[in-house]
């Protein structure tokens, strides 16, 4: 089906004018649909949630219906005390009620509003842009704080749970035979494979401080870096977070450390030149100002011991992921060019050693 067909399935007002690409995404495909008429325009998201990332989509519908409502209700409690108008994205029914669109094939589409006038950046713009982006993700975590984890699915079963993940690398390297074919004929794949079996101890930080009760499980945006975060364009304060299907029971430490991970390296994910890829202590400050100024009203100081592991263990995490999704075939995330996978393994890793180096202030700036 024809993309202006499938977003006329929406309940949307006014006259198709164009349907577009848009963002840079790593999983769904999405794209901005504008309609207009002899006196507003209106602009929507329009996307196919990737059913080989995501298994149960009609879940992932169910849970965002519960957290906008959630929010919306809060936001409208608070509005008038806050200082600025804080956005939440609303779902959009389908023509006949429903909140998505089942296509011929099988896809699930669904159509969300657009945060207007906003702008998400691919990188920290300054170190008020950074204070910012702490500020947006501290007040979301209060936003959902009060929401009962046991209420919402778990999209993504395993998702951010470090020692799952190093599992799964491992079933990849003894039971895939074009994993062993890439180790055994890459040394840049088997300096990765070192860099792992360093750091295997330390991946369960995280699980065994909620275990013993040191943490607790909350609701996680699950993937909060920087290109998730609008920025108001007029005011330059953040107005909202977007890309909210990963959603999901668990621990904010994974938010909060991919936040500062891809926020305060101002080289991204696909950087050439390694040299480049550190960890930038300004914008870490500036993030963790914005950031605590907010998650004061719900963090213990048993939370904010382990920021640093946190901080780490994302950006270790991230790295392990990218590395198995190479030696697999490159399953979940797109790639443009062969090895790109490892490479983006190469910069995380990069990443994690410049804050391994720099763990010592780090904790005070935590602290």
């Amino acid at each position: 089906m024809e993309l202006s067909q499938l977003i006329q399935q929406f309940d949307v007002s006014g006259r198709l004018v164009t349907v577009m690409p848009t963002g840079n995404g790593n999983v769904n495909d999405t794209y901005l649909a504008i309609f207009r008429n002899t006196f507003e325009e209106h602009q929507v998201i329009l996307q196919r949630v990737n059913s080989n990332v995501f298994p149960d989509p009609c879940l992932i519908m169910k849970n965002l219906r519960l957290v906008t409502a959630h929010v919306h209700e809060k936001l409208e409690q608070h509005c008038c005390s806050a200082d600025r108008i804080w956005q939440m994205p609303k779902i959009i029914q389908t023509r006949d009620g429903k909140d998505y669109f089942a296509d011929e094939t099988g896809s699930m589409w669904r159509v969300i509003t657009k945060i207007p006038s906003a702008t998400a950046f691919d990188e920290a713009q300054s170190l008020e842009h950074a204070h910012e982006c702490g500020t947006v993700l501290g007040y979301f975590h209060w936003l959902l704080s009060d929401l009962a984890p046991e209420t919402i699915g778990d999209p993504l079963p395993g998702f951010h749970i470090t020692p799952r993940y190093l599992s799964a690398y491992d079933e990849v390297v003894e039971n895939v035979p074009e994993a062993k074919a890439r180790l055994s004929s890459s040394m840049e794949a088997r300096r990765m494979a070192a860099f792992i079996k360093k750091r295997r101890e330390f991946a369960t930080v995280l699980q065994k401080a909620l275990v013993c009760g040191e943490l607790k499980t909350r609701m996680m945006h699950g993937d909060p870096k920087v290109n998730n975060i609008m920025i108001d364009d007029f005011t330059g304060k953040g107005t909202a977070m977007i890309d909210l299907d990963t959603i999901s029971p668990g621990l904010v430490h994974y938010d909060f450390g991919d936040a500062v991970r891809s926020i305060c390296n101002p080289a991204g994910e696909e950087e050439s030149d390694l040299r480049q890829v550190v960890l930038d202590l300004e914008l870490c400050e500036a993030f963790c100002s914005g950031y605590l100024e907010q998650a004061e009203k719900f963090l213990s100081e048993a939370s904010k011991f382990y920021l640093f592991d946190s901080v780490r263990l994302i950006t270790f995490e991230l790295g392990l992921r990218f590395f198995q999704d190479y030696l697999a075939g490159n399953i979940y995330f797109k790639t443009s060019y062969p090895g790109q996978n490892l490479h983006r393994a190469r910069v995380q890793f990069k990443l994690c050693e410049s804050i391994e180096v720099r763990e010592s202030l780090l904790r005070k700036l935590f602290s």
